[in-house]
């Protein structure tokens, strides 16, 4: 019997491979999607509906419901971008569908939930509290002093991520448009991302990068890096601490993306506090270099879930290292690309195995998400040092100019490094 399933989409590339997950000659898979990505769907698609954008709950459940007319009540509905999880839940709910509702998704989108059960679990987090109005921030910061950082409940890729450093900066928290948010203290510490499955009651496969500078920084204009870790002592504190985070959070199966403070503690010990966590296969280049480092579809697991399947995913007995960069458009998007330079390395470990560079003339259009940037490299190595090594080369030589879209000429300034 054939099973109507309906896919958000929002990908340009090949993020995923839907046509990996669902037979779509036995099911009928119907796309909701961009005109931006449209492009990108499977050629045995049922049908495609664009919507204006795959967030807008309205849009997309006019959309389902015409699909519905013409295929019958869906029997799934998947969604893999974290930006669509919201109106995935949503329209689950409102048409009895399996899957996720948006009461279980809320532990792993709203940030304010998701650290009360982490802390509640005994997991180290920095101290935090709702931050519905300026002054929860005051008091927040009078208990437990300056520089505090504020973000959206619910946002996403650095969305709204404020540093408040000084009384004077607590000014600008009253022209933040109204939003649920949360205050935190301010944690220096540097950053790790952690990626895999956790089964339910095991972890799955991992892999634990560190970022070379941070996602806030992107959003100011400069590169975001990202290697993975082969610290043996670090890797074995990640793990413990991965463990408890994915469990404390669910005792089913589920695709994670958590981000973690990592500083150090008595005798030289790593010191491991929870940032945040994300019910998905992480953004940037993860789900590529997984595939195409690690052997692994990190993505297939998470269809799987969303399916109503158990995931099974390989664990290779050797581990390669894997990294990635993003260079922003050196003006704002909407914009033209001008030119472009990445001189060749005389090391060929140097060079990033895969790069999607827009051509010349091509416009990167004005996008939210780490996709549609300015440029996106894949590295590959047998150490972290030797895969830094490269994504650091790469950030200082890479040249990109580009000019707003309403210009026919004029250059725009290089692109940025990154920072060290």
């Amino acid at each position: 019997m054939n099973r109507h399933v309906v896919v958000l989409h929002r990908w340009r590339d090949g993020h995923a491979r839907y046509e990996d997950y669902l037979d779509h000659r036995t099911h009928h898979v119907s796309y909701v999607t961009t005109a931006l990505a449209q492009d990108s769907v499977p050629a045995e698609a049922a049908a495609v509906m664009v919507v204006p954008a795959t967030d807008d709950t309205a849009a997309v459940w006019r959309a389902v419901t015409e699909l519905r007319a013409r295929f019958g009540p869906p029997a799934r509905l998947v969604a893999l971008n974290e930006g669509d999880l919201d109106t995935a839940a949503a329209v689950r709910e409102r048409l009895g569908c399996a899957g996720q509702t948006p009461a279980e998704l809320a532990r792993y989108r709203d940030k304010l939930t998701m650290n009360r059960i982490v802390a509640e679990a005994g997991v180290p987090t920095p101290r935090f509290a709702d931050a519905p109005d300026a002054q929860a921030v005051r008091a927040f910061a009078s208990r437990h002093g300056l520089p505090v950082v504020v973000k959206p409940r619910r946002g996403t890729a650095s969305r709204g991520v404020i540093r408040v450093a000084s009384a004077a900066d607590l000014s600008q928290l009253t022209a933040l448009p109204p939003e649920p948010r949360l205050v935190q203290e301010y944690c220096p510490d540097d950053i790790v991302h952690i990626d895999g499955l956790w089964t339910g009651d095991r972890l799955g496969p991992w892999r634990a990068s560190r970022y070379v500078n941070t996602c806030v920084d992107f959003t100011q204009g400069q590169a975001l890096g990202s290697v993975e870790i082969d610290d043996p002592e670090l890797l074995a504190a990640l793990r413990e601490f991965t463990a408890r985070v994915a469990g404390a959070l669910s005792t089913e199966a589920w695709v994670f993306h958590l981000e973690a403070f990592v500083g150090t503690g008595p005798a030289g010990r790593p010191a491991i506090r929870f940032l945040e966590a994300g019910y998905r296969v992480g953004g940037a280049e993860i789900p590529f270099v997984w595939r195409e480092v690690h052997g692994i579809d990190l993505m297939r697991a998470a269809a799987d879930i969303q399916l109503g399947r158990a995931p099974d995913l390989p664990v290779p007995e050797r581990w390669r290292t894997g990294g990635w960069l993003l260079v922003p458009s050196p003006v704002p998007a909407p914009c033209r690309v001008v030119s472009h330079e990445l001189p060749a390395p005389q090391d060929p470990a140097e060079a990033p195995y895969a790069a999607v560079v827009p051509a010349v003339g091509q416009v990167i259009p004005r996008v939210g998400g780490y996709e549609h940037v300015g440029a996106r490299f894949r590295f590959r190595g047998d150490s972290s040092g030797e895969v830094e090594k490269a994504v650091l080369r790469t950030a200082a030589q890479f040249r990109l100019a580009c000019a707003p879209q309403s210009e026919n000429t004029g250059g725009g300034r290089p692109a940025c490094g990154l920072d060290r």
